[in-house]
């Protein structure tokens, strides 16, 4: 299902984080996102599906995102530099779908979510992190909704996949890229990781370099 990614690209994404990758800084609201100056990859998923872990494993980092075990923990978009000189800027969305949220926070979230998505031009692509486990769940297609709407495009990111046995996981990725078949700003092609085992890391790195291509 994945994109055969050549040796070259993946190597080339490899390098790029490899180098420095850095935290910017958190943007509560609109008016404290940093300059629209360099292309924007942003990863969303559910509380608790893996984003902080994967994005630490996507740039050999242990720490560079928070890991919580407190369901939507982060409530900000957080900003990250890629490369010397500024190559790009990974945007990590705030977790949603938990369901112990005050309304008036869910409410929040999606007026800062929604306004980012409409008006982010060097938005290049979404990366929308399911849980293989699970599937895409009714949480998830709001947020499929809000990608379709604005006309960001997207790719689905399957994470926790060794948690599942390989026939399982055949069959969660066959489901996800039937549901992804239908969206309009969707990627055709899903990709399955492991922050734990680093399977698909490679790929989802080039993943991100092609996005901003």
């Amino acid at each position: 299902m994945a994109d055969p990614f050549t040796p070259e690209a993946l190597e080339a994404a490899r390098k790029t984080f490899a180098g420095p990758v850095a935290f910017l800084k958190s943007a509560p609201t609109l008016e404290f996102l940093p300059g629209a100056d360099v292309p924007e990859v942003a990863f969303a998923g559910r509380s608790n599906v893996g984003k902080s872990s994967l994005l630490n494993a996507l740039t050999g980092r242990n720490a560079l995102a928070r890991t919580s075990n407190t369901p939507g923990r982060t409530q900000e978009l957080n900003f990250f530099d890629v490369g010397t000189p500024l190559a790009f800027r990974l945007v990590d969305m705030p977790g949603y779908g938990f369901a112990k949220a005050p309304k008036d926070i869910v409410k929040k979230w999606r007026f800062l979510v929604n306004d980012f998505l409409r008006g982010r031009d060097v938005l290049k692509r979404a990366l929308v992190l399911i849980d293989a486990r699970h599937g895409i769940k009714e949480v998830d297609r709001e947020i499929l909704e809000m990608l379709d709407k604005a006309a960001v495009s997207y790719r689905l990111v399957l994470t926790k996949a060794d948690k599942i046995k390989p026939t399982e996981l055949a069959a969660v990725l066959e489901a996800t890229a039937t549901e992804a078949r239908k969206r309009p700003a969707a990627h055709p092609d899903i990709l399955s990781t492991s922050a734990e085992t680093g399977l698909g890391i490679p790929e989802l790195r080039a993943a991100v370099i092609e996005a901003i291509g």
